[in-house]
C-alpha cells in the first residue's frame, strides 16, 4: 500500500469557492463583510438558534461564554473530563476551578450520576461536551441543570449536525460554541462560532469581540466596553457557508461509512461509540473501544506500519500532567476511554475494507 490513508479530508474545495474569493479580493473588504453576515445567517437556520456570533475558534468561544455568564477567580465549573485540553483550559484561564466530572464508557460523555453527586451551590456552570460529535445525555444534563439554577455551555466543538430528536445542536443549551478546525466537518481553516437563543448574551459577545464597538458616536465608532478582536474573516465565513447546506449530505455518509466499520470489526470485538433513543451522531470523529487485553498504542502502530492514520479518541483532561499535578483527581472512566479507543479514518472515497482488513490482520 503506497497511498496514505488520512484520518479525514476536508469537505470543501478551492472551485467551490474561487469565484467568490476573486470577488472579496477585488471588493478590498477583506473582514466584517457580506460573507460574514451569510454565514451568521446560515449557523442560526441551519441550528435553529435565534442569534449566532463567529469567533476565531471553539477556545475563543468557549472563553468569552464563560465570562459571558459572569464566571470569575474561584467559581467552579463542571466540565466533562474526556474531551480536549481546551475544555478545561479556558475555566483555568480565568483563574476559576474546573471540576471534573466523569463519563459514560458506551457514549464518553459526562455522567449524569456523577454530575448530580458532585453538584453543589459552589458549581456556578457546567460545560458540556458532545464527545467526537455526540449529544447523547446533553437534555438529562440541561435538566440538571435547569433544576440547580445554573447556566449550560455546550462545548459542541464536534457537534454541528448532530440533533436530538428534533433539534439540532446549538438550539438545547443556553450557549453552544462550534470549532471549525480543518478536523471538523464544517471548517474555515481555523474559527469558530456561539450560537444562542439568548439576547443578551448574543448582544454582549457582538460587543466584546469586536473590541467593544457598538454603533456609532458621531462619526466615529462608539467603543461602550473593552473587548478584543475576535472576528472572522470574510475568506473564511465564505468557506463556512459554502458548506452548510451540504452538511446533513455530508453527515449521512459518514454515518453509513460507520455502520460499514461497525459490521466488520463486530468480530474482533471492537465497539463502536453508543448514542442515546433519539439521537443522531454526526461522526465528527469515528472512535471505537479496543477488545479488553489489547494494546491500543500496538494496533495504532500496526496501521501506521501500513499507510493508515489513527490515534487516540481524545483525553482525559485529569490525567493530563498539568491537571493532574494540580487537582490528583483523575476519573477512572475518562481514563480507561483515553488508554483504550482508537479514531479510524473516516471519508467519502475511502476504501473502508482495507482498514478493516488490516485490523483483522492485527488481531490474527
Amino acid at each position: 500500500m503506497n497511498e496514505k490513508i488520512k484520518l479525514i479530508k476536508p469537505y470543501i474545495s478551492f472551485e467551490e469557492v474561487s469565484e467568490e474569493m476573486k470577488e472579496i479580493f477585488d471588493s478590498g473588504q477583506l473582514t466584517k463583510g457580506p460573507n460574514v453576515a451569510k454565514f451568521v445567517e446560515s449557523l442560526k437556520k441551519y441550528t435553529g438558534a435565534e442569534y449566532a456570533v463567529p469567533m476565531t475558534s471553539a477556545t475563543t468561544a468557549l472563553t468569552m461564554c464563560l465570562k459571558a455568564i459572569g464566571i470569575k477567580a474561584g467559581d467552579k465549573v463542571a466540565v466533562s473530563d474526556f474531551s480536549f485540553p481546551a475544555t478545561a483550559n479556558v475555566v483555568e484561564d480565568l483563574d476559576a476551578v474546573p471540576v471534573f466530572v466523569d463519563v459514560d464508557r458506551d457514549t464518553y460523555n459526562m455522567s449524569v450520576s456523577d454530575l448530580r453527586a458532585k453538584m453543589d451551590d459552589t458549581i456556578k456552570a457546567v460545560i458540556f461536551v458532545d464527545a467526537l460529535g455526540n449529544p447523547s445525555g446533553l437534555d438529562s444534563i440541561k435538566a440538571l441543570c435547569e433544576e440547580f439554577g445554573i447556566p449550560l455551555i455546550e462545548d459542541a466543538a464536534c457537534a454541528i449536525g448532530s440533533h436530538i430528536n428534533d433539534r439540532k445542536v446549538g438550539n438545547i443549551a443556553d450557549l453552544t460554541c462550534f470549532s471549525f478546525h480543518p478536523r471538523k466537518l464544517l471548517t474555515t481553516g481555523e474559527g469558530g462560532a456561539i450560537v444562542t437563543n439568548n439576547k443578551d448574551f448574543a448582544k454582549w459577545l457582538a460587543v466584546k469581540s469586536n473590541h467593544g464597538a457598538d454603533g456609532l458616536r458621531g462619526k466615529v465608532f462608539d467603543f461602550v466596553d473593552f473587548g478584543y478582536n475576535y472576528r472572522m474573516s470574510e475568506i473564511q465565513a465564505l468557506m463556512g457557508w459554502k458548506q452548510i447546506d451540504k452538511l446533513d449530505e455530508i453527515t449521512a455518509r459518514r454515518n453509513a461509512i460507520a455502520v460499514e466499520y461497525a459490521n466488520a470489526l463486530e468480530p474482533v470485538g471492537i465497539k463502536r461509540q453508543s448514542v442515546t433513543e433519539g439521537v443522531y451522531h454526526n461522526i465528527q470523529s469515528l472512535v471505537f473501544t479496543v477488545p479488553e487485553g489489547t494494546n491500543r498504542d500496538e494496533l495504532i502502530d500496526h496501521l501506521a506500519a501500513h499507510n493508515i492514520e489513527s490515534t487516540l479518541g481524545t483525553y482525559c483532561l485529569s490525567g493530563t500532567t498539568f491537571y493532574k499535578e494540580k487537582y490528583n483527581d483523575v476519573q477512572a472512566n475518562a481514563q480507561w476511554l483515553e488508554d483504550n479507543t482508537i479514531t479510524l479514518p473516516c471519508y467519502d472515497d475511502l476504501c473502508v475494507e482495507t482498514v478493516t482488513t488490516c485490523i483483522k490482520d492485527f488481531f490474527s
